[in-house]
């Protein structure tokens, strides 16, 4: 049997005790909460180190069992869509949610919006003093399947400063980055945009990708506002109209420029924008 000069066995064992120790090291610091059991799946939310900006990679981490769903953040006639509370004594500051292009359910009776898969939605996290931190999160969300289950729970992540990161966690927070919608090109965009009040009905047209499926559009707008089915017409000039019926509240008064927020899937891709007013 052939045997190694004793220094190489040396560098050799080095070696493998340096990465085995990086792993360990990685999955004994990884800044994620434990998953919290809940009716119909799991919940869980998972950070990286501090950006230089002080920005933080982090998710929401949404596993669903078979059957189940849960809500985007505009969920439609019905649902919960998810919400988060950060206290910002633990040296984090919290500005949102972002969620990747969802689908519409529609039973018969009520028609939604959200996804049937298990899904990660990215936060807005940035850390508002050097040192340690600690993510102290309450989240309120609905997960449903023939009924909709209200889940509220308190999720905790420790982030010491030294923190050495999970690198099988920080590419599950750069997959979710990279499934959200893109920002509007030439191949994929809202052409121009209005809103009648009389009529109650957004109009919206849109360059949409060559040989994509047929889109599917979500709206989101200001409190109390809701958004039908998009009647949906090709037009001569190779753009795409779509008629919404909008549901204004009692005393909502007139959508402003820039308040409603679009979300346009077409086959594989997906594109988001604020919406600009003629």
């Amino acid at each position: 049997m052939k045997r190694r000069p004793p220094l190489q066995n040396v560098t050799h064992l080095l070696a493998v005790a340096s990465l085995a120790g990086y792993f360990f090291a990685g999955s004994a610091a990884a800044a994620s909460s434990p998953w919290t059991a809940v009716q119909g799946g799991e919940v869980r939310i998972v950070t990286a180190k501090p950006q230089a900006d002080g920005s933080i990679p982090a998710i929401l981490d949404i596993k669903l069992e078979p059957g189940w769903k849960t809500y985007w953040r505009e969920p439609g006639a019905s649902g919960i869509p998810p919400q988060i509370t950060v206290d910002p004594t633990g040296g984090i500051d919290f500005s949102g949610i972002r969620f990747p292009a969802p689908k519409t359910f529609d039973d018969g009776i009520v028609r939604y919006v959200g996804y049937d898969r298990s899904v990660a939605l990215p936060l807005d996290l940035k850390r508002n003093r050097p040192g340690d931190l600690a993510l102290k999160a309450a989240v309120f969300l609905g997960i449903c399947k023939d009924i909709c289950i209200p889940v509220q729970t308190e999720l905790d992540v420790a982030m010491p400063d030294a923190l050495v990161e999970n690198p099988l966690e920080k590419a599950r927070i750069d997959a979710a980055a990279a499934a959200l919608p893109q920002a509007p090109d030439d191949t994929f965009k809202a052409v121009s945009a209005g809103y009648d009040p009389q009529a109650g009905q957004l109009r919206v047209n849109l360059v949409l990708p060559q040989g994509g499926a047929a889109p599917e559009l979500f709206l989101a707008g200001p409190p109390g506002y809701g958004f039908g089915k998009p009647a949906l017409a090709v037009q001569t000039d190779g753009t795409t109209r779509a008629d919404i019926p909008v549901r204004a509240p009692k005393a909502g008064g007139a959508l402003k420029s820039g308040s409603v927020l679009l979300t346009v899937r077409a086959g594989a891709r997906s594109m988001e924008t604020p919406l600009a007013f003629d």
